[in-house]
């Protein structure tokens, strides 16, 4: 899980710096979905403006059903930067907006998470659009369904990519051996060959060493 919670994070947040920096572009990216109990986790939600050159009125609600349950639960309210209403819920004292100010990032942090957070979270986005004849509404949810776990685990790429960095260190263990014991004999043959060499000419008688020199002509 670690390599894939990474990824996913490097992701959403790039996703959100960019929506930041550029207010004319908006990316929609998925929630992470898994939450480690005692941490601390944002959920995501972003909801892209499609009229960026009309004044509109956002008006975000995050609901919570609990598993099991058919209720959801009004937990948070937020409407154009005003002061956010926090029902009194599970969640009092542990929820904090985490939003940007073009209200396309309508995300929102829940702290210290326990094993009961686990469920459906729904982000409802109203925005009411101001022309000069009528107001035109549109309404978006974004449904979230969060799992809390004890211990943060590995996931199947983790290990895949564990096994595979123990195998190439087998391998390359392996052909340094070989490679030393190759070079080890071809040092090993050269030298019984130069002491062959030497053998051979000690060998040969004092007389027949003094006939072959050459004779040097006048």
């Amino acid at each position: 899980m670690a390599a894939l919670t990474k990824v996913a994070g490097a992701s959403t947040f790039l996703a959100v710096l960019w929506v930041g920096v550029c207010s004319a572009v908006c990316v929609e990216v998925p929630s992470e979905t898994e939450a480690v109990q005692g941490s601390h986790m944002k959920l995501l939600c972003i909801s892209c403006m499609k009229r960026e050159e009309v004044s509109a009125n956002t008006l975000v609600e995050w609901f919570y059903r609990a598993e099991g349950e058919d209720v959801d639960d009004l937990i948070y309210v937020y409407e154009n930067e005003k002061q956010p209403i926090l029902p009194l819920t599970r969640f009092s004292g542990r929820l904090m907006w985490n939003g940007s100010k073009d209200m396309q990032d309508v995300s929102i942090s829940v702290h210290n998470i326990s094993l009961n957070d686990s469920g459906v979270y729904t982000c409802k986005v109203n925005r009411t659009f101001d022309f000069d004849i009528h107001h035109h509404t549109v309404t978006t949810s974004t449904l979230i369904h969060l799992t809390v776990v004890k211990e943060a685990g590995e996931d199947f790429t983790s290990v895949i990519s564990e096994i595979m960095m123990y195998i190439l260190l087998v391998f390359l263990t392996l052909w340094l051996l070989i490679e030393m014991v190759y070079c080890y004999r071809k040092v090993s043959k050269a030298e019984e060959a130069a002491q062959e060499n030497a053998t051979d000419y000690l060998a040969i008688p004092s007389e027949n060493k003094e006939n072959c020199a050459v004779p040097v002509e006048e």
